[in-house]
């Protein structure tokens, strides 16, 4: 059948996919790594080689971004309602458009020009169904329309928009499809729903961005951010208003342009691979993607698709008890650290364990506990304490093993090493590099899938086998690499954090883990130092300068301003810590400082309503919420109370108070009213998790602050 995202050309009335021819090179390596795996494994490798090999095209495209009036200065407006003027449409694309569609406003301040865009068209228009009418032209010369969060405002506002303003339906270029708005003469991709994907965030991309606004993600990837105004969008001079319209659009374009078209080929490749429309594939989760996978080989194999009743009264036997509510089974194993700061942290990864497991076990749901007397080769499955849990069938490979394998080894074997390779050219290594992120993202995600209970091919036997396993390596690694002297400061599900580890040992420790079972320890990373404070909980500075901050609350966007500054000005004194004494004591006595600093101001209420504000946005309208009432939804219906109008969409900035709902909306609060042993609470847990590695207590916070206001 067509897949999607390959190219195709209709001659004589027949489709016809665009020839590639492959390098005799690269059919040899192929070879070569797939020859053992058996013929059908080598005749499927390669027969997939095209959909890695064949580059997308450079597709015409048209970022889109608007700017809407409203009376309301934390209101988003409504996009199904379309009540208020839209008053800046900016455009940019990649052929060298860059043009902003103002409306006029007599009211409203120009500005200073030197704030416009440089080298931009602006138009103004006296009349906003003109001007909407104009982005509608321009819109249908291209076939692919970008936006950031297009679906749910920007191109939904400019449809009902549209619409309430008497223009024609036949003339929008817009239309619902299914649950997206889509391009009736082409495509569009919402790059808010394509960054939105974890997948995405956090294989394909390392976690570089936190937050999934335009602003986070377009500072992390491409190193620009977002304008920064001061005052209310709909007060902007015009000139400001361009500037900061033209901005977003601009953004938009280049997260698909950037490092070589980098994300567009990353979505046509996803595309190939999950045999899904590139519309569908940048809106669903990767779940779907691996679901429609697997569909297809089924359907390409002549299998039938089992049904998933069948496969839980099958297939469904679970023997380990799972640690963590709501799961049926255990999952992975974490060792406690010992808090403290470690220098010289080496953190030693297994190359993506739980799918490197499916393949080497055959992990798949028709092989895991075959009916008795139906398989010739059996093989047990021992948790980490060496009881056989299930048996698993090596008569045939199973589809799961075969597919997530298959990926796997394409993407180790051949792919990592091409983007690498000083041999070919840097646009070819830039393409391979795009390949190899799409195989981590599906196979990194693959296990994630298999053990969820709404995937249609769950099967909790197999998912739990997956997780004993890797508990069961783990734990013998940890004990090798003791015996071999070296000292594990923290393991945490497929990686394992050495300090100070000598060479020679350590790869000694890759040589066993190869030769006991099949596996790669690869060195992910290197500390300067970490600090340990909980599991799953620490900040590590690289040997590059960077630092990773797991676990810890404090850079979170609805953290208080008053706690998130403290928490930085934290992090960026960590990054200048050395292994000395005196570089030791010294940060030491400042992070001391500085949380009695935050500690002080709280317990005198030197701050303002905003510092300590939370800030969360309404999904829904507040009457919506009828299972749980969350607090910034309380707050809310306090200002409801209070006649203001509130609905989906607006921005709640709250704070908590001694009262019955526990927080006020600030509008309506004052700093007296603030429950300041609520705050110290969470304080206490954000910062903590910093201090206990450097040995500083809670109580040598508090307590110096009491003995202070004693000796007042």
């Amino acid at each position: 059948g067509l897949i999607p995202g390959m190219m195709y050309t209709i001659r004589e009335g027949k489709i016809q996919q665009v020839g590639l021819s492959l390098n005799e090179e690269l059919i040899n390596n192929i070879t070569k790594h797939f020859r053992d795996e058996g013929p059908e494994v080598l005749k499927l490798a390669l027969t997939m080689t095209p959909i890695y090999e064949l580059r997308p095209p450079r597709i015409r495209r048209l970022a889109i971004d608007i700017e809407v009036f409203t009376p309301y200065r934390s209101r988003v407006p409504n996009p199904e309602e379309a009540s208020y003027p839209i008053i800046s449409i900016a455009l940019t694309s990649n052929d060298g458009l860059q043009k902003i569609l103002t409306l006029w406003r007599p009211n409203v301040e120009f500005g200073d020009v030197r704030d416009l865009p440089n080298d931009a068209i602006i138009e103004f228009f006296d009349s906003e169904e003109a001007m909407i009418k104009e982005l509608f032209r321009v819109v249908n010369d291209y076939p692919l329309i970008i936006t950031f969060n297009g679906d749910n405002f920007d191109l939904h506002y400019l449809m009902n928009r549209a619409l309430l303003l008497g223009i024609d339906v036949d003339s929008i270029p817009f239309e619902v499809v299914r649950d997206f708005i889509g391009v009736k003469h082409g495509f569009h991709i919402d790059l808010y729903k394509f960054f939105s994907i974890e997948a995405i965030q956090n294989y394909a991309f390392e976690g570089r961005y936190k937050e999934k606004t335009l602003d986070a993600i377009a500072s992390a990837l491409i190193g620009v951010s977002k304008i920064e105004v001061d005052a209310f969008v709909s007060d902007l001079p015009l000139t400001k208003l361009i500037a900061y319209n033209f901005r977003d659009s601009w953004l938009t374009l280049n997260l698909t342009t950037f490092d070589d078209e980098l994300v567009w080929k990353l979505i046509v490749l996803i595309s190939r691979l999950a045999k899904m429309s590139i519309e569908d594939v940048t809106r669903r989760k990767v779940s779907a993607w691996i679901k429609n996978l697997m569909f297809w080989e089924h359907r390409r194999k002549g299998y039938l698709i089992p049904n998933q009743e069948d496969l839980l009264n099958i297939k469904g036997r679970v023997v380990t008890a799972a640690k963590i509510g709501g799961k049926r089974y255990a999952g992975a194993i974490v060792i406690d650290p010992i808090p403290g700061v470690y220098f010289n942290v080496v953190v030693a990864d297994f190359a993506s364990l739980y799918p490197s497991i499916i393949k080497k076990w055959n992990i798949s749901y028709e092989t895991i506990d075959p009916p008795e007397n139906q398989c010739t080769k059996l093989y047990e499955i021992k948790d980490e304490k060496g009881d056989t849990i299930h048996r698993v069938c090596a008569d045939t490979v199973g589809i799961t093993a075969q597919i997530v394998g298959i990926l796997r080894d394409f993407r180790v074997k051949i792919y990592k090493k091409l983007s690498k390779s000083p041999h070919i050219k840097q646009e070819l290594k830039s393409w391979y590099e795009v390949v190899q992120r799409a195989m981590k993202v599906y196979i990194n995600a693959s296990y994630g899938v298999f053990g969820h209970a709404k995937f249609p091919f769950y099967t909790p036997s197999a998912a739990e086998s997956v997780t004993a396993i890797g508990r069961y390596v783990i734990s013998a690694t940890i004990a090798k690499a003791r015996e071999l002297g070296l000292k594990v400061l923290y393991g945490d599900t497929d990686s394992l954090f050495l300090w100070n580890p000598e060479e020679e040992s350590l790869q000694k420790l890759k040589d066993w883990v190869a030769s006991n079972f099949g596996l790669d320890l690869e060195l992910d990373k290197t500390y300067k130092f970490v600090a340990f404070a909980l599991k799953k909980n620490y900040l590590g500075l690289q040997e590059g300068g960077g630092i990773d901050v797991k676990g810890l609350m404090g850079k979170k966007r609805n953290v208080p301003k008053i706690l998130q500054e403290t928490f930085i000005d934290v992090v960026n004194a960590l990054s200048k810590l050395s292994n000395t004494p005196e570089s030791m004591e010294s940060v030491k006595e400042f992070l001391r400082l500085k949380v009695h600093d935050l500690y002080v101001k709280l317990k005198e209420r030197s701050f303002t309503l905003d510092e300590v504000a939370y800030r969360t946005t309404l999904n829904k309208d507040p009457s919506e919420y009828v299972k749980t009432t969350p607090q910034h939804v309380k707050a809310a219906h306090q200002l409801i109370n209070n006649g203001i109008n509130i609905t989906r969409g607006d921005v709640i900035l709250y704070v908590k108070v001694r009262s019955k709902d526990k927080v006020k909306p600030i509008q309506l609060a004052k700093v007296d009213d603030i429950d300041i042993d609520s705050y110290l609470d969470y304080v206490k847990s954000i910062l903590e998790q910093v201090l206990i590695p450097f040995s500083i207590t809670w109580d040598d916070i508090a307590g110096t602050v009491k003995l202070e206001t004693f000796m007042k």
